[in-house]
């Protein structure tokens, strides 16, 4: 038997419409076409995780500017999702190590997002380092419970050591 093969792959405009299908599968909330229209613009980052060529998961990003001088953007994590029978096969992993990784590369300061309270979600997110800052009362409309939790990770805190580790070895 082949090993199952679990790839990333860029939102296009080509595929934009197995994302809104796959959205509106697998999270409570339905988003406009302009949120997916938008997320094909500059200052958005999607990525799409296929299991054997068959498109089972996405993120989608949006990037944060700080608003303090000095301070680096971060990312907001807007969907995040993958197929229910396709869970627990490192889809979900695969997709957050990109995040991460491009945190790295790209330097941002930190992922955050929205979960709803009560999502397996949330235990999810906290295996990867993920910690609730808040809780927001009613945060979603047309469904229950409404409230949510802001959770977020840092990122920059190792890069802060490392430059520090190379000034000392120069």
């Amino acid at each position: 038997m082949g090993k199952n093969l679990i790839e990333l792959g860029d939102l296009t405009d080509k595929n934009i419409g197995q994302l809104v299908l796959l959205n509106n599968t697998t999270l409570p909330v339905t988003y406009e076409e302009k949120f997916y229209s938008k997320l094909l613009s500059t200052g958005f980052v999607s990525k799409l995780a296929f299991f054997n060529d068959i498109m089972v998961g996405a993120v989608s990003c949006r990037i944060d500017q700080s608003q303090v001088e000095g301070e680096l953007p971060s990312l907001y994590i807007m969907t995040f999702c993958v197929l229910a029978q396709y869970r627990n096969l490192g889809i979900g992993r695969k997709l957050l190590e990109f995040i991460e990784d491009l945190c790295k590369t790209d330097k941002y300061d930190k992922i955050s997002l929205h979960v709803q309270v009560g999502s397996d979600a949330i235990d999810f997110y906290k295996k990867f380092g993920f910690t609730i800052e808040s809780t927001i009362n009613n945060y979603y409309r047309n469904i229950q419970p409404a409230d949510c939790y802001v959770m977020s990770k840092k990122m920059t805190s190792t890069d802060e050591e490392k430059k520090e580790d190379n000034t000392k070895q120069e």
